[in-house]
């Protein structure tokens, strides 16, 4: 077992020093690791198995309907539409602009369920915004990156999907729940941070607009914003599945997009379609090597291992919770998603239900660890992005974001120890 497990992860760590894409680490270390205990032909075959395995299952099916559903709505002018409406409604604060980018990256994150197509939409308009009002680019840049990750919370969320599949079974109808109040906890965090930061820096406060004004932009948003009415009521109404609920999704995106805000044309959908399936075969590579991967961390018991040294570490529960953040944090900061969520479920999921941590707990306290990952150098893809739009180094907006990162802590520590805002919701609604 220890020559199988050294083997998985020097190869998987030095492939990705080799810039070999993460798929293809993963899928490539697994093979060489089941080499230690079977011959190459039924290890390949194993991992065939494994790999057509963890794609065999009717939930996933919602991730390239909200993949399709967030690239409409990505370039039918709802971004535009969104900041717009939080501009009239807190833009004259102090620190306006910066709270309308950290509310917009919310409000289309929860949308289109993606981080990175939050940053594009959003960063692409409000960071030359805040850069023309006085704010420092850095600044800008970092607020930008650290909210776009809080569409992973606040539903329908691709992420809590495969965390309900990894998890073996947890009701992504309750996870979608779940996520509301942590995802929302967080923006109100940053927002905090941003108000603070542009009462120090003195950052001129926007003219207050008419209440008639307000109430265009607000009323042009709403269609927008119904999406999230119109998915999560389905699926919490009973109505449809969170499947059907993506579907459904595509078809009212197309609707808003093509018909009613006429943005886009309809020779532009095969690209955005294909764009989509591009997209979905990246992701579904991902699950399917992360699950052979899965798979042979279970055939060796190293999750069972690993599990058992956590709870020797120390009596203390809250200790041990701490450590497991921590060691998750790191592994944001190098590992996609969607690989994490797959391979470190099994190994830190049955350690926090020990300590009485609930699935739907632990999953929300994933993610969002994942997700401060997500903001965090050395591999961050939406910190790259977030650079590549403010023409700034990576380097240079570190520092602007440690007061962010540590409002994103305390929120975690909040999940981590209370279940209350985990669960309230879920509870609620009778899930």
């Amino acid at each position: 077992m220890e020559l199988t497990g050294i083997i998985l992860v020097v190869v998987f760590f030095a492939l990705l020093l080799l810039n070999v894409p993460i798929s293809i680490s993963i899928g490539v270390a697994t093979l060489l690791a089941m080499l230690m205990n079977m011959d190459v032909t039924p290890a390949t075959i194993t991992i065939a198995q494994r790999m057509v395995g963890g794609l065999n299952s009717f939930a996933l099916l919602a991730i390239p309907f909200f993949v399709l559903s967030g690239l409409i709505m990505g370039r039918g002018g709802i971004a535009k539409r969104l900041i717009e409406c939080a501009m009239a409604l807190i833009g004259a604060l102090p620190g306006g602009l910066a709270l309308v980018n950290v509310v917009s990256c919310m409000m289309f994150g929860a949308i289109s369920g993606s981080a990175v197509a939050a940053t594009s939409a959003i960063g692409s308009f409000m960071l030359p915004e805040m850069k023309k009002a006085g704010y420092e680019p850095n600044f800008s840049a970092a607020v930008t990156a650290a909210a776009a990750t809080t569409g992973m919370l606040i539903p329908p969320s691709n992420i809590l999907i495969v965390y309900a599949i990894a998890s073996g079974g947890v009701s992504i109808a309750a996870l979608f729940m779940a996520g509301y109040i942590p995802g929302i906890m967080v923006g109100l965090a940053l927002m905090m941070v941003c108000y603070g930061y542009a009462k120090i820096k003195g950052y001129p406060l926007a003219p207050r607009l008419p209440l008639s004004v307000v109430f265009k932009k607000v009323l042009q948003a709403i269609p927008s914003l119904f999406l999230i009415i119109l998915v999560i009521g389905g699926i919490v109404g009973g109505i449809f599945t969170p499947t059907e609920a993506g579907a459904i999704a595509v078809v009212y995106a197309l609707l808003l997009a093509v018909v009613f805000y006429k943005e886009v044309a309809l020779n532009a959908l095969p690209g955005i379609m294909l764009k989509a399936a591009e997209t979905t075969a990246i992701v579904m590579l991902l699950i399917a090597a992360s699950t052979a991967m899965s798979w042979l961390l279970s055939f060796e018991n190293i999750p069972q291992t690993l599990s058992n040294a956590l709870l020797t570490v120390s009596d203390n529960p809250l200790l041990i919770l701490l450590l497991i953040n921590l060691l998750l944090i790191v592994v944001g900061a190098f590992l996609d998603m969607t690989p994490a969520v797959l391979i470190f479920t099994p190994i830190f999921l049955p350690v926090a239900t020990q300590l009485g941590m609930s699935e739907l707990q632990f999953g929300i306290m994933l993610v969002l660890n994942l997700s401060i990952g997500l903001c965090s150098p050395p591999v961050g893809a939406v910190l790259f992005i977030t650079c590549a739009i403010a023409k700034t180094k990576l380097e240079n907006i570190i520092k602007p974001l440690l007061p962010l990162y540590a409002a994103m802590f305390v929120v975690l520590m909040l999940i981590t120890y209370v279940d209350w805002f985990s669960e309230a919701l879920p509870r609620a609604l009778g899930f």
